[in-house]
């Protein structure tokens, strides 16, 4: 099985580009961005389901409201939990991991096409 967490950490090389003047704000955004694109693809699903059970008489939605996980159910829930907040803040780990692994793991391809013009 493929560990999403640990993929989620996977990116390109060199900084990651800023479209923004304050990365912080561009950090919020493509969080929020993030969520929003989750929440909306899991809208989208989640309604063709309830619709199409409801046309074929199989499943009425006040079944859905009404429903509770047991316990495998549950841990399956918090496993895909861990793995949709490990998306959203992907940004987030990447910067923590090029701050740890210093300036020179971290140029971007700018700064690497100087040096070896310069070189």
């Amino acid at each position: 099985m493929i560990n999403d967490i640990l993929l989620s950490s996977n990116k390109a090389k060199g900084k990651r580009p800023y479209f923004l003047e304050n990365p912080e704000v561009e950090r919020v955004m493509n969080i929020t961005m993030a969520v929003a694109m989750e929440t909306a693809t899991l809208h989208e699903r989640l309604d063709t389901i309830e619709r199409l059970l409801a046309k074929k008489g199989i499943l009425d939605r006040s079944e859905i409201e009404a429903f509770v996980p047991n316990n495998e159910e549950v841990i399956e829930r918090q496993l895909w939990h861990a793995r949709y907040v490990a998306r959203v803040l992907r940004m987030v780990q990447q910067e923590l991991e090029a701050m740890q692994q210093g300036p020179e793991q971290n140029l971007s391809m700018e700064e690497v096409a100087n040096r070896l013009r310069n070189s």
